[in-house]
């Protein structure tokens, strides 16, 4: 976890507390990049989390795919898809991949929607070799409340023609939010509008054990800098982080310090529920939330508040 011994130490860190993406990563792509006025980042990779893939769940989807019951026709059992983590989108890339081998009728997923939560988990599915393309819809909405609104009105239209909407196949992790199946499923939704759900849990998220040396490593060797960022990207670590900046009395699980002296450390957040978390969880307000979950967003909320310094 050691730094670019070349690294300018007149730029700011930017800690990004997440698994570098492949074979690109748009966050080290936009903070790497030289800016006007000489102000410049360093984005500094820190996973937090480690994925497993939870083989029931994998089984279940893949006997969905081989028997061809995600589709349009009419004996299908679930007319869409729906996605809300890159993790998710790589265990589907995984039983694609696998299912498609020596499989000439293969694919023939076309002519459903494939729902994506924003622009990192779309990139994700985009990136996903089909000829025709996948059909990928609400990029735009960057919030599952956001997304789950947008399928009311566009699932609906899709399927038009037919007196009952087929289910959607949600793929998700362990730990998440249950605003999507829950707004669907409304039972104040007239019954023509109601979408049925079903959740089929695919990977299990936990912190990575090296999380908190290698947190503590990084800020060691940026200690000397005047000012550095930290980007949050989920609720899960957020205690290892706070404890690693000595804002979080690890007996007490109390706020310790306002960080008033040294190196100015700031605190962003990807969105509003890693925002909720510190504060409900922790009584901590983060400096800043980005608006758009996205490498832009971040920058954008970053530059608003050194303006106002």
């Amino acid at each position: 976890m050691a730094l670019d011994p070349g690294s300018n130490p007149q730029n700011i860190p930017v800690l990004l507390l997440k698994t570098k993406s492949t074979p690109t990563d748009a966050y080290e792509d936009l903070f790497s990049a030289p800016r006007d006025g000489g102000l410049n980042f360093q984005p500094i990779f820190v996973p937090v989390l480690q994925h497993q893939f939870v083989d029931d769940g994998l089984r279940q989807v893949d006997a969905l795919l081989q028997g061809r019951k995600i589709g349009k026709s009419p004996g299908c059992a679930y007319g869409g898809l729906v996605f809300t983590s890159q993790r998710a989108v790589e265990a589907f890339a995984k039983l694609v991949g696998d299912s498609g081998k020596g499989d000439a009728g293969w694919p023939h997923l076309q002519d459903i929607p494939l729902y994506s939560v924003g622009p990192a988990t779309t990139r994700a599915l985009r990136a996903i070799h089909q000829d025709p393309p996948l059909q990928i819809f609400g990029e735009h909405t960057g919030n599952g409340d956001a997304l789950a609104q947008f399928i009311l009105g566009h699932y609906g239209e899709w399927y038009q023609d037919r007196s009952t909407k087929p289910p959607l196949l949600f793929m998700v992790g362990e730990q998440r939010r249950d605003i999507i199946p829950k707004t669907l499923m409304d039972e104040t939704l007239p019954s023509d509008k109601r979408i049925e759900v079903t959740e089929v849990v695919v990977y299990g998220t936990g912190v990575m054990e090296s999380f908190a040396a290698d947190f503590k490593t990084v800020l060691q060797e940026t200690s000397d800098r005047p000012t550095r960022w930290v980007v949050v990207f989920s609720p899960t670590g957020c205690d290892s982080m706070l404890r690693g900046l000595g804002i979080l009395d690890g007996e007490t699980g109390a706020i310790t310090t306002d960080r008033s002296h040294g190196t100015t450390t700031h605190i962003a957040t990807i969105g509003p529920t890693t925002r909720n978390h510190l504060k409900k969880t922790f009584e901590y307000e983060p400096d800043v939330c980005a608006e758009k979950p996205s490498p832009e967003g971040v920058l954008e909320a970053i530059g608003s508040y050194r303006q106002k310094l």
